[in-house]
């Protein structure tokens, strides 16, 4: 059985909700729905591009933790808030996967948890050997 390693960053919500930021089983990892919010704070108020940015850089932190790279993301879904700002967001996942090129999908939808927030990002990773 694989062992299942995974990463708790203390935000109230993964003991209420009952998740963790990111998970490795085995060589797979997956990051859970990632925004620009940390101790309560949004990072890039109203700036959808910083806030992607900020976004990647958690998630490239969080797979660092278990073994992982960004050159291992096969999939990023991402959430938006204003699908008219797909260039700003296209541009920052740009910056951070241009010569991966993951599968990569961006809907639309109706809010996230915070209405500051504008962005969410999740991805999946297979660990190279």
């Amino acid at each position: 059985m694989n062992e299942r390693m995974k990463i708790i960053t203390g935000s109230p919500w993964e003991s209420v909700v009952g998740y963790s930021r990111a998970i490795r089983v085995g060589d797979r990892v997956e990051v859970a729905g990632t925004t620009a919010m940390k101790d309560g704070q949004v990072f890039g108020d109203g700036d959808v591009y910083e806030q992607t940015r900020y976004i990647l850089t958690t998630i490239e932190e969080a797979l660092n933790k278990l073994g992982a790279n960004l050159t291992d993301v096969v999939r990023t879904r991402m959430f938006v808030t204003d699908i008219s700002k797909w260039e700003e967001i296209g541009k920052a996942h740009g910056e951070f996967f241009k010569d991966i090129q993951p599968v990569a999908t961006m809907v639309e939808v109706n809010r996230l948890i915070d209405p500051r927030l504008l962005v969410e990002i999740e991805a999946e990773a297979i660990v190279s050997k």
